[in-house]
C-alpha cells in the first residue's frame, strides 16, 4: 500500500496544478452532459408543442364546414380596416331590423338598454325603448311577481318564457340568442349576411321535411328559419331604401356591435399606443445615437505606474 501511494506521489497526480486540470476536465464533462440534456429537453418540448399544434389544427378543421357546404364570401365592411370604426348609422338601422323582425324569435339577453346610449340612441331614446317593454319583477310585499315598464338597467327580454316554449313555437328548433352570434360563427358578419340573403330552392335530390327551408350557407342546408328579409320589409326612420341586402347588411353590423361592443374603443387604444410608442422610439434613437455616441467611441487605456 505504501509503495502504491509512493508511485502516485512520484508521478505527480496529486500536485496542485494537476488537481486544477482534473477539475477542469470534470467541469467540461459536466457541461457536456448538461448540453446533451438540454438538447434532449428542447427536442422533447419541440415534439410536444408540434403534437399539440397538430391536434389543435385537427380540432379546428373538424368543426369547420365540409367541402360540400357553401362558404360565405368575404365582403368589404366599413369597419374591417385596422383603424376603421363601426358605421353607427348602420348599427342604429340594424337595431330597427332586429326590433321589428328578429326580436319575434331571437333574444339579446346579454345586451342592456343602457348599452345603446351613445352608440345608437340618446339617453332619452334608450329610456323610451326600455319603457316599451313590460319586465317581470318582484316579488312585492305580498310575495307576488309583477310587471313594470323597463329601465335602462334591464336587458332585452326574451320572446319566450323558456327554451321548451321556444321549441314548441318553432317546430322543435331553438332560435339561438344573437348577442354573440357573429363571434360564434365562422365568417362572423359575412356568415350572417350570406345566411339572410342566401335562401333558394333546394337542388335536385335534396328532400326537406315540413317546416324546413333550404339555405346553402347553413350547415346541412336544411334550416327551420324561414326567409325573414325581403325588399321593403320595414321602413327606416332615416329614409334609407330598405332593400333585402340593405336590411341584412345593417342587422349584420348591429350584431357585430353586440358581440364586440368594445370594437371602436379597441381601435382608438391602438392609435394611442402607436403614437406613444413612436414617440418613445424617437427618444430612444436620439439617446442612443447622440448621448451614447461619446461613450461608445471612448477609448480607455490603462497605464502602469512607473
Amino acid at each position: 500500500m505504501a509503495a502504491t501511494v509512493g508511485r502516485i506521489c512520484g508521478v505527480g497526480l496529486l500536485k496542485p496544478n494537476n488537481l486544477t486540470t482534473i477539475g477542469q476536465i470534470s467541469s467540461y464533462s459536466t457541461a457536456k452532459e448538461w448540453t446533451r440534456g438540454k438538447k434532449a429537453l428542447l427536442g422533447t418540448l419541440g415534439i410536444v408543442a408540434g403534437g399539440a399544434g397538430a391536434v389543435l389544427v385537427a380540432l379546428d378543421q373538424s368543426v369547420k364546414a365540409s367541402d360540400l357546404e357553401l362558404h360565405p364570401p368575404k365582403n368589404i365592411w366599413s369597419h374591417s380596416g385596422i383603424f376603421s370604426s363601426l358605421d353607427h348609422a348602420s348599427v342604429r338601422r340594424g337595431f330597427e331590423v332586429y326590433k321589428q323582425v328578429c326580436a319575434a324569435c331571437h333574444s339579446l339577453r346579454f345586451v342592456a338598454y343602457r348599452n345603446l346610449v351613445g352608440v345608437t340612441h340618446t339617453e332619452a331614446e334608450a329610456k323610451a325603448e326600455a319603457e316599451e317593454q313590460m319586465i317581470e319583477d318582484g316579488p312585492n310585499d305580498e310575495g307576488n311577481m309583477f310587471k313594470r315598464p323597463g329601465k335602462l338597467s334591464d336587458y332585452f327580454p326574451s320572446p319566450y318564457p323558456n327554451e321548451e316554449a321556444a321549441r314548441a313555437a318553432n317546430n322543435g328548433s331553438y332560435p339561438p340568442d344573437l348577442s354573440y352570434i357573429t363571434a360564434a360563427r365562422h365568417g362572423a358578419e359575412d356568415y350572417i349576411f350570406a345566411l339572410l340573403t342566401g335562401y333558394c330552392d333546394p337542388p335536385a335530390g335534396v328532400v326537406l321535411r315540413e317546416g324546413q327551408y333550404y339555405n346553402p350557407y347553413f350547415p346541412g342546408g336544411a334550416i327551420s328559419m324561414a326567409q325573414a328579409l325581403y325588399n321593403e320589409t320595414i321602413e327606416y326612420n332615416d329614409g334609407t331604401p330598405a332593400s333585402a341586402s340593405q336590411l341584412a347588411k345593417d342587422v349584420s353590423t348591429f350584431l357585430k356591435w353586440t358581440a364586440e361592443p368594445e370594437h371602436d374603443d379597441r381601435k382608438k387604444m391602438l392609435i394611442k399606443v402607436l403614437g406613444i410608442f413612436s414617440f418613445l422610439l424617437g427618444i430612444t434613437w436620439y439617446i442612443k445615437k447622440v448621448k451614447f455616441a461619446s461613450l461608445k467611441s471612448r477609448k480607455i487605456e490603462f497605464r502602469p505606474k512607473k
